[in-house]
């Protein structure tokens, strides 16, 4: 990964953080623009941002989303709209955006950060499980169309996360509520998304591509 340049969105924090500071650690060049920078609810800072990525991307990781709770009687048109824009079709021109300069590179590698929640679904996430179904497609898609060019795209699916939300959600009696319902015992560590990521997101990954990678200690097993 050294002197590759790598696009991270939704950096700051958590498991994009996470994946951030292990791209650093084996020298790849970081792009983790601020939402100022780069606001995924707006389709004009998108182009915006791209316009301005002059000397192409080695590897591009969307893992920016939002999570807002809710069954489908809860949700407004607004609220369809933005966890759209923001979780799916964000993603979707970034990856449109970038894949020229990666074609004439002959090399990339792609990593959508989805979900558990994309494979099984639970009370309130009606929006969520959707757009991140879609996530995976995309994934699929998009692997298919540009594996000849030497571009690898793979989505990363975590389970329940020790994040600074996840424990803002959740009281200590229902984290240890849900670490019961995983066979491995325990929340995942942001570190181990972060190595899954930075696998695939590598030179050493050279053949996988198209695939939605749990990484849930087992959750989805049951």
């Amino acid at each position: 990964m050294k002197d590759r340049i790598a696009l991270v969105t939704g950096a700051s924090k958590g498991i994009g953080k996470a994946i951030a500071d292990v791209f650093s650690e084996r020298g790849a060049i970081l792009l983790t623009p601020a939402h100022s920078e780069l606001d995924l609810a707006s389709n004009a800072s998108i182009d915006r941002y791209l316009s301005g990525i002059t000397g192409g991307v080695d590897i591009l990781v969307n893992n920016a989303g939002i999570n807002p709770l809710g069954t489908a009687e809860d949700y407004t048109d607004d609220d369809l709209n933005s966890i759209v824009q923001v979780n799916l079709t964000a993603p979707m021109r970034l990856i449109r955006g970038l894949l020229p300069q990666m074609r004439a590179k002959r090399y990339g590698r792609i990593v959508n950060i989805s979900s558990v929640w994309s494979l099984v679904s639970k009370p309130n996430r009606f929006a969520y499980s959707t757009v991140k179904a879609a996530v995976n497609g995309m994934t699929r898609a998009a692997a298919v169309e540009c594996a000849s060019c030497g571009i690898l795209v793979n989505a990363v699916a975590p389970g329940y996360v020790n994040t600074e939300l996840t424990r803002k959600n959740n009281s200590e009696c229902d984290l240890l509520a849900i670490a019961r319902t995983i066979p491995a015992g325990r929340l995942a560590e942001p570190s181990e998304i972060a190595a899954v990521a930075a696998f695939l997101a590598s030179a050493k990954n050279t053949y996988i591509t198209g695939q939605t990678i749990c990484v849930d200690g087992g959750y989805t097993c049951l």
